[in-house]
């Protein structure tokens, strides 16, 4: 899949951008986007749409200053999906229900302040604060939902409007979940006014709006945002009723931000398997392989990581709109390793792994170059070469590799995979019976000239200092 968006994207163009570019997408070997928040953000046309306001404007009401949102009209979102569509691809839409912000008046509210660091310990008794929690939406005024939200429907916030003081301020008679993450004691408390998954007002309403989403929009799938500082079994329960509701499989991928493997296995426990994650351990691993250099051991690189312990929930990436540059979480994967790393998750057969639109298109915003020009070619050898029995060749700290032996029902199939994070070099790897006596090309064009396997299947493949090179079998 394609995250189709990145952090600093100018305003209105990116639904009309995916209808035009459907069918490069899926020339270039994508079968998937997954595309921004698509509802009216507290930030009207320049909001990412993370800062939640109405689930229900898909860019159709004058509301936060604009009809559309940062990414256009709700006729272009539609007209985008529908040439996705055509084109072949899936379509995921990215969801977050844990919080809102931009509310349309204050209320009076009695709470309590909880220390950041450790959300148990109380801060100060209860007290009466001004919240932004009355959410009215006159702008659409009743269209497809009455729901008003207000601070019966929230367990927190953290702005107190009557002082100007900024405090995680619990509300009277509210609890944190259990079933969240555990950093600073509990993670449920995230951002803006954050709702109450223990109100079953508010879950028959978040239910209610799922299904209209899909009525309205014919998504293949979810990513969903912050699943950490939810109710872990609130997806669970929320996925089925739309799976049911749908009258097929919706896959669903969530966001878990931790490194620790541990952490998501747990997740994944608890949920049953309903909902894939990110690989967010692997994603560190990049990472720090990247800023190491020749110091880091390429056979642990996937030590602890997701696509190891659970290949089949795992969505390896290497970057996203949180780790670009200037994000909160920011991360960011050194150019050098890029190649390196995106053919780790693209020509194994482990995981679903994503592309990211910055690492495609580029990010002008940081000078950050497109780089199109290597990954097409890498995921098209995914989409057509990537196939059969994999051997594992991770017997060297610097110099590693893989080959697929291909299989008959994909013509031209099977490669062969070496990088090096120092000094390059070659390696002996079996590609397989059927491939014997084969002669083999580096698409990547990292390497010049011709590698033959023998005729017992074996061939001696190098790359480059820091490189890596994808040798495939050249067409009869």
């Amino acid at each position: 899949m394609m995250q189709y968006f990145e952090w600093e994207l100018p305003s209105g163009i990116l639904w009309k951008q995916a209808a035009e570019k459907a069918g490069e997408l899926a020339g270039d070997g994508i079968t998937a986007v997954w595309l921004p928040p698509a509802y009216k953000g507290s930030g009207g046309a320049d909001d990412v749409g993370y800062a939640v306001y109405d689930l229900y404007d898909l860019g159709e009401f004058g509301q936060k200053g604009s009809v559309a949102t940062k990414y256009g009209t709700k006729e272009e979102y539609l007209r985008a999906v529908d040439a996705l569509h055509a084109a072949g691809l899936q379509v995921y839409a990215d969801i977050v229900l844990d919080h809102k912000m931009g509310a349309d008046g204050l209320e009076e509210v009695l709470a309590c302040e909880f220390a950041r660091e450790n959300r148990y310990e109380q801060i100060d008794g209860e007290e009466t604060i001004s919240a932004w929690t009355k959410f009215d939406f006159p702008g659409r005024n009743g269209v497809y939902s009455n729901f008003r939200w207000n601070s019966g429907h929230f367990a927190a916030i953290d702005r107190d409007e009557k002082t100007g003081r900024s405090a995680i301020f619990q509300f009277r008679g509210k609890k944190w979940q259990d079933e969240v993450d555990k950093e600073f004691g509990n993670f449920e408390y995230l951002m803006g006014a954050s709702i109450d998954l223990s109100n079953e007002e508010v879950v028959r309403e978040l239910t209610e709006w799922g299904k209209w989403y899909l009525h309205e929009v014919p998504l293949d799938g979810f990513r969903i945002d912050a699943v950490k500082h939810m109710r872990f079994t609130f997806y669970s329960h929320w996925l089925a009723e739309l799976r049911k509701e749908a009258e097929r499989e919706l896959f669903a991928v969530g966001e878990y931000w931790n490194g620790d493997v541990a952490k998501l296995s747990n997740y994944i426990d608890i949920t049953g398997g309903t909902l894939s994650l990110f690989d967010v351990p692997l994603h560190f691993r990049f990472r720090d392989a990247a800023n190491a250099g020749g110091a880091f051991d390429m056979r642990t690189i996937f030590d602890r990581t997701l696509v190891r312990e659970n290949p089949l929930l795992a969505v390896p990436f290497v970057d996203n709109h949180d780790t670009q540059p200037g994000q909160s979480l920011e991360s960011w994967v050194q150019d050098w390793f890029k190649p390196l790393a995106y053919a780790l998750i693209l020509l194994r057969g482990d995981g679903y792994p994503c592309v990211f639109y910055g690492d495609y298109y580029g990010i002008p915003t940081h000078s950050i170059m497109p780089k199109r020009q290597w990954l097409r070619p890498m995921i098209k050898a995914r989409e057509l070469l990537s196939y059969g029995k994999q051997h594992d060749y991770f017997d060297d700290p610097h110099l590693v590799g893989w080959t697929r032996e291909g299989d008959e029902a994909q013509p031209g199939s099977g490669l062969a995979v070496v990088m090096s994070n120092e000094v390059g070099g070659s390696k002996t790897m079996y590609v397989g019976e059927r491939l014997a006596g084969r002669a083999f090309y580096d698409v990547l064009g990292n390497r010049s000239g011709i590698v033959m396997a023998g005729a017992d299947g074996n061939a001696v493949f190098s790359a480059g200092d820091g490189s890596v090179s994808v040798w495939a079998p050249v067409l009869r």
